[in-house]
C-alpha cells in the first residue's frame, strides 16, 4: 500500500485495499495575513513554479487551488496571468500540513 509524503495533496486521503478512497481536500486555513498574488506570465499554467518560487518546494503546487476554490477549479488551466489569488505564508503550511 502506498504512503504519501506530507507535501502531497493525497496525504490525508484514505486508502481502500490498494486504491485511494474518495479524495479529501487537505485543510489550509484562510488567514487575514495571507498575501494576494497576481499570477504572472512566467507562472502561466505552472503552479509548481510559483510554489517553488514562494516555498522552495514545487510539490506544493496544489495549495493554491485548495486555498482559492472559488477562483481556481482546475489547478493548471485556471492558473492564468492576471488572476488574483490568496497565497498562504509558508509558516501557515508548516503548521496546518505538518511539513
Amino acid at each position: 500500500m502506498a504512503t504519501y509524503e506530507k507535501a502531497s495533496p493525497y496525504f490525508t486521503t484514505g486508502k481502500y485495499n490498494n486504491f485511494l478512497d474518495v479524495y479529501q481536500h487537505r485543510k489550509i486555513p484562510k488567514l487575514t495575513d495571507d498575501a494576494q498574488f497576481t499570477i504572472t506570465e512566467s507562472h502561466k499554467y505552472r503552479p509548481d513554479l510559483l510554489a517553488f518560487d514562494l516555498y522552495q518546494d514545487s510539490r506544493l503546487w496544489w495549495v493554491f487551488a485548495v486555498r482559492n476554490p472559488n477562483i481556481i477549479q482546475d489547478p493548471v488551466f485556471d492558473f492564468i496571468p492576471g488572476v488574483r489569488i490568496f497565497v498562504p505564508k509558508y509558516q501557515t503550511l508548516v503548521s496546518s500540513l505538518g511539513l
